[in-house]
C-alpha cells in the first residue's frame, strides 16, 4: 500500500511539471506576440504625431527618403492587393481542383505519389520564386505583352500563386478526405454520379475548410517578402496596371531596412507603420478564416 502511494505522488510529481512547462512554453508564446505588438504601436503612435492619418491613407504619393516627403500609403497598399489578388487567381482554382482530384478520382497509388510531389513546392523558398519570376515567367510575359516591365505585378503574382497552391490543396484536400465515405456511398445509391458527389456533396460538407484555406492563403501571399522584392520592384506608384512595376509593403519594408536610415527618424518610424498595417490586415484575414469556419462547419 505504502508502495502505491508513492507511486501515485511520484506520478503526480512529474504531471505537475509537465503541466508547468507547457504553461511556460504557451506564455512565451503569448508574451512574445504581446511584445511584437507593443513595440509596432510604440513606433507607430510616434509615428502619427508627426504624420497625418489622414494622409497615411488617402494620399497617392509614397516618398518618405525623398524631399519633399509623401506618406500616402496607399501606393504600397493596392500593390499588395494587387499581387494577393493575382495569386489567387492563380492558386485557388488549381488548389482547389487538384485537392477535388486527389480525394474524389486519383486512385491510392497516384494520390500518394502526387500529394507529396505537390507539397514539394512549398519546401521551395521563396527566393527561388522569385528569381523563376524573374528570369523565366517575366521573359515569357515580355513575348505575350512587349509592354511588360522587368520588373512587374503579374510576374510576381503567378510565382506567389504558384508557391501556395500546395496550402489551398493540401487543406482542402485533407478535409475532403474527412467526409465519411458512408455519406458518399449513399449518393452513389441515389445514382449520382462520381461529378455529382464531388461538387455537389464533398465540397459542400467542406466549404469552412475550404474557405478558411482560401482566407490564409490569400493572407499568406500578402505577408510574402522575397517574391515581390525580386520580381515586382521598388516603385511605389499608385497603379492597377499588373505590368507595370509597384512596391509592395513587405517590399517597402525589406528596401527601406537595408539603407542607411538614422534609428529614430521619420524615415526609420514609417517601417513601424507600415508593419502595425500589415499586422493589422493579416490579423483581420486569420480571424475572417475562423470565424468561416465557426459559421460553416460540419460535425459527423
Amino acid at each position: 500500500m505504502r508502495t502505491l502511494h508513492k507511486s501515485k505522488n511520484k506520478y503526480n510529481l512529474k504531471e505537475s511539471i509537465i503541466v508547468k512547462i507547457l504553461y511556460v512554453f504557451a506564455s512565451i508564446s503569448i508574451l512574445t506576440t504581446i511584445a511584437i505588438v507593443v513595440t509596432l504601436l510604440e513606433e507607430t503612435i510616434v509615428f502619427f504625431r508627426e504624420v497625418s492619418i489622414i494622409e497615411f491613407f488617402t494620399s497617392t504619393k509614397w516618398t518618405p527618403t525623398l524631399r519633399p516627403q509623401n506618406f500616402g500609403v496607399l501606393p504600397l497598399l493596392t500593390g499588395t492587393m494587387m499581387i494577393a489578388v493575382g495569386s489567387c487567381i492563380v492558386a485557388l482554382p488549381m488548389g482547389l481542383g487538384s485537392a477535388i482530384y486527389l480525394s474524389e478520382y486519383a486512385p491510392k497509388n497516384v494520390r500518394k505519389t502526387v500529394k507529396p510531389i505537390l507539397e514539394i513546392l512549398a519546401g521551395i523558398p521563396s527566393i527561388v520564386y522569385g528569381f523563376f519570376a524573374l528570369t523565366f515567367i517575366t521573359p515569357l510575359l515580355k513575348t505575350i505583352l512587349p509592354e511588360t516591365q522587368v520588373f512587374n505585378a503579374a510576374s510576381a503574382s503567378i510565382a506567389m500563386g504558384i508557391m501556395i497552391i500546395p496550402m489551398v490543396a493540401s487543406l482542402s484536400e485533407d478535409a475532403m478526405m474527412a467526409v465519411p465515405d458512408s455519406i458518399r456511398q449513399a449518393a452513389y445509391a441515389l445514382g449520382s454520379t462520381r461529378q455529382e458527389v464531388a461538387l455537389k456533396i464533398v465540397v459542400p460538407a467542406t466549404l469552412s475548410s475550404i474557405g478558411a484555406a482560401f482566407v490564409l492563403a490569400f493572407s499568406r501571399a500578402i505577408g510574402e517578402t522575397m517574391i515581390v522584392a525580386i520580381a515586382a520592384g521598388q516603385s511605389p506608384v499608385f497603379t492597377l496596371n499588373p505590368l507595370d512595376s509597384i512596391q509592395t509593403m513587405t517590399g517597402f519594408m525589406v528596401n527601406i531596412s537595408l539603407g542607411d536610415i538614422q534609428q529614430g527618424t521619420i524615415e526609420y518610424k514609417t517601417v513601424f507603420a507600415v508593419a502595425a498595417l500589415l499586422f493589422a490586415i493579416t490579423f483581420v484575414m486569420n480571424m475572417t478564416a475562423k470565424a468561416i469556419v465557426n459559421r460553416y462547419k460540419e460535425e459527423y
